[in-house]
């Protein structure tokens, strides 16, 4: 059997959770990534008979009955990832309908996957039904975006126009916009079904003066989202306070969709 810390799976997850605390996205144990995986891929690294325990989820989530994933563990560091993969990540497998997490591999010093795990999960299941290939769901608390929250309005429509605005790619990169919740405990099942009806209709999901929630088909395309709304808030959070003499009309974006190939959202256009 081969080596798991071999796996790309696992190469890849740990340069992202260091990539993201070297951008200032993690602080201390702040985020949490989740990342589908194939049976067939996790058979190649481990006997997946084989549990080490179970662990109760609290939820329910028999879409992904079965389903295997790759997950950060609670109160863990994301700049630890690299030094101690095996204590900071956990493979499970979900049964009894979502609501138990078999440990196939991790969470060497008694710990679990991270608290935001039914937010986790309740999100993989909205965007599976939107697109299958959709694999990723990635938290983390950008400066700017965070910044953002305390100033601006929280009108989707609105947040949305104003990140479009900011830079040329980002219509292109994330043309469903994105969604915004107001403050919520975080960490509970009702941010989680919050969440998730936010992510039938878009990729990326604000958490008011938290953080932001992204789903991707892998981990480079749904970090790349999250760094351009993180780009376009930093602009914006730069000019919010003077005059705009220029921007990016609604003309210009429609112009954007047609040369990349794009729809923005409906109704958020001129």
């Amino acid at each position: 059997m081969k080596d798991l810390l071999t796996a790309p799976f696992m190469v890849e997850m740990i340069r992202t959770t260091a990539n993201m605390y070297a951008h200032g996205w993690d602080e201390r144990n702040g985020g949490n990534i989740s990342l589908l995986l194939d049976e067939g891929e996790v058979r190649e690294y481990l006997d997946t008979g084989k549990v080490i325990r179970n662990i109760p989820t609290g939820f329910a989530a028999p879409e992904l009955d079965g389903r295997y994933f790759l997950v950060t563990g609670t109160g863990k560091y994301f700049k630890n990832v690299q030094y101690a993969p095996e204590v900071n990540l956990g493979v499970v497998r979900l049964t009894d309908g979502g609501q138990t997490a078999a440990l196939l591999w991790g969470y060497a010093d008694g710990g679990q996957f991270t608290s935001e795990f039914p937010a986790h999960m309740m999100s993989h299941v909205a965007r599976l039904a939107v697109d299958a290939q959709n694999r990723v769901v990635m938290h983390c608390h950008p400066a700017n975006l965070l910044a953002m929250t305390y100033v601006h309005t929280l009108d989707e429509r609105e947040f949305t126009r104003t990140l479009w605005q900011m830079c040329t790619e980002c219509i292109v990169v994330f043309p469903d916009g994105v969604n915004v919740l107001p403050w919520m405990l975080c960490g509970t099942n009702e941010i989680g079904e919050a969440t998730a009806e936010k992510m039938k209709t878009a990729r990326l999901v604000v958490w008011s003066q938290h953080g932001i929630y992204g789903a991707g088909k892998d981990l480079d395309e749904t970090f790349g989202l999250i760094e351009t709304a993180e780009k376009a808030a930093e602009i914006y959070m730069k000019i919010a306070y003077l005059p705009r003499i220029n921007t990016i009309t609604d003309e210009q974006m429609h112009l954007l969709e047609q040369r990349f190939g794009v729809k923005g959202r409906e109704g958020y256009l001129d």
